[in-house]
């Protein structure tokens, strides 16, 4: 194996660990400012979204596919709130567009 790879893991490392006990040794008491509480109660869902939107545009052979169920499952989510339902029409966009298209 090339040396440079083990340079980078222990940079990765020390970057992950870094991110992780930083904030616990800096901050000792509870967070009050409602700004910031807000900011990080909203962090967990913008992480899913960024990790979640390109892979459903791509997930199928043609974007127009995927785009079309993230359409579909968006509105059926706002209307329907069922994650069952949402997960079936989308699956049937995708399905009935890759015939057509």
């Amino acid at each position: 194996m090339n040396k440079s790879i083990y340079a980078y893991i222990i940079v990765m490392a020390v970057v992950s660990y870094l991110i992780r006990v930083f904030p616990l040794a800096v901050i000792r008491k509870p967070i009050t400012n409602k700004y910031i509480k807000s900011f990080l109660y909203y962090i967990p869902y913008v992480t899913l979204t960024v990790m979640t939107f390109p892979a459903i545009i791509y997930a199928t052979d043609s974007k127009v596919g995927g785009i079309a169920a993230l359409v579909v499952g968006v509105l059926l989510a706002v209307f329907t709130r069922n994650l069952f339902i949402v997960a079936c029409g989308c699956c049937l966009t995708v399905l009935i567009l890759s015939f057509v298209i």
